[in-house]
């Protein structure tokens, strides 16, 4: 028998309802936000990740699905979203149109990675890019998405907000990483022994408790920054508190991938068991031209929809929140004898196109089995049909809530006048 790859995830029909109330708010709220739909390739050229990503990232290093096609060039399913984004705006010219670029995708994303809870080798993604918009209002915007969103859906997450600098201001405090670290060399791991030369900062994302410890008296980015960085910073923080938005300020928090700079944050939810961040992404001043496009600012986050899922059912299995179920059918007709199937299918596609739910039998049940069937999908009504009921041209419309409670009603009035079905 065969089995889904290690590291997916089947999303059954019973969960779907879930995904599309997300999907449903994440469209609701990027509408009125003034952000529109980009959809981009599931693979792409290993060079627009590595490139954009950066070379030292575990992402490109470790986590990437590469494969080669018959003339040996190199590709990659997406491991994240901006790289791709920005190389479409780049190809289509999108950084032409009137700024700010509002853009949003939703899909899927495969990394190579250990699966463990909240954690797979292909996962979703919402993910919002704004280009043309350098001020720490723009920021202010995107994190005030990822904020309602995350509230709509009836979920807590804390807000964490970080500076990581400039090219300007980030060297010097570089050497304050490495000369910081450097006299903790032996107890780094073999992955922060390598960082320390390319990218210090990275150490302090590091997983590993003892580096972990050691990165927690690290200096902090907040105190290097240059004057520029700084006042942005401190613009950001009271356009949250304005917009009545509560966050700390986390100076562990860097993000793992390269082309960030300015403002990085992160939502992280308890919801989950383990404090888990749902949703992260900060600035990316420079990517667009890194990938051979224009001078072009950007700023966006990426929301992964799997924990966004396992936090809901979490809230729900404690009763705080009311998972959304798929639609249970406003009429069932269950038919008896040839005429009954022939009005039955009638009927029910003449509903349908009315935009009502309604099932009739097509697996010739038996009377009883019907209404067990009836019930069991939850059906509010059920109307019995024979050739006695299309002889007379009426039938009794029996409430499922209530078997005592049934009317007669004219069958060539069912699909006209919807009003009977509300009784």
């Amino acid at each position: 028998m065969f089995q889904k790859p290690k590291g997916t995830v089947d999303i059954l029909p019973e969960e779907t309802a879930i995904w599309h109330k997300i999907e449903e708010v994440v469209r609701e709220c990027t509408k009125n936000a003034g952000f529109r739909e980009i959809r981009i390739p599931t693979f792409e050229l290993s060079g627009v990740y590595k490139r954009g990503v950066g070379d030292t990232t575990d992402i490109v290093q470790k986590e990437m699905f590469t494969l080669n096609d018959r003339e040996g060039t190199e590709f990659c399913l997406r491991p994240e979203g901006t790289a791709g984004v920005v190389r479409s705006v780049i190809e289509n010219g999108l950084f032409n149109e009137p700024m700010p670029l509002k853009l949003y995708y939703l899909g899927p994303f495969f990394r190579y990675e250990k699966p463990q809870a909240g954690r797979s080798r292909e996962f979703y993604q919402f993910g919002i890019e704004m280009f043309g918009a350098e001020t720490a209002s723009a920021d202010a915007e995107v994190i005030a998405l990822g904020d309602r969103v995350i509230k709509k859906l009836g979920l807590r997450a804390s807000l964490n907000i970080n500076s990581i600098g400039c090219p300007d201001c980030r060297p010097k405090y570089h050497d304050a990483l490495r000369d910081y670290f450097k006299s903790h060399e032996n107890e780094l791991c073999g992955t922060c022994k390598e960082r320390l030369e390319k990218n210090p900062l990275r150490i302090l994302d590091c997983k590993s408790p003892i580096c972990s410890a050691i990165a927690d008296n690290a200096p902090k980015t907040i105190d290097h920054l240059c004057d520029d960085c700084n006042t942005h910073f401190e613009t950001l923080k009271s356009t949250l508190d304005s917009l009545e938005i509560e966050y700390s300020i986390n100076p562990r928090i860097v993000r793992g991938l390269d082309y960030y700079r300015k403002t990085v944050f992160e939502f992280i939810s308890d919801d989950i068991g383990a404090q888990s961040t749902v949703c992260g992404g900060g600035r990316y001043d420079g990517l667009v031209q890194q990938l051979d496009g224009p001078e072009l600012c950007g700023i966006g986050f990426g929301m992964g929809l799997t924990r966004i899922v396992l936090a809901m059912k979490s809230k729900a299995e404690k009763g705080e929140l009311e998972l959304p179920k798929n639609p249970s059918p406003v009429l069932y007709i269950a038919p008896m004898g040839d005429r009954g199937v022939v009005y039955a299918m009638k009927t029910v596609t003449a509903l349908r196109e009315r935009g009502i739910y309604a099932e009739c039998d097509v697996v010739k049940r038996s009377l009883k089995a019907q209404m067990k069937y009836a019930d069991k999908i939850g059906a509010k009504y059920v109307l019995v049909v024979g050739d006695n009921e299309l002889d007379e041209g009426k039938a009794m419309l029996k409430n499922m809530a209530d078997r005592d409670d049934s009317r007669q009603v004219e069958l060539d009035k069912v699909a006209a006048d919807t009003s009977i079905l509300s009784f």
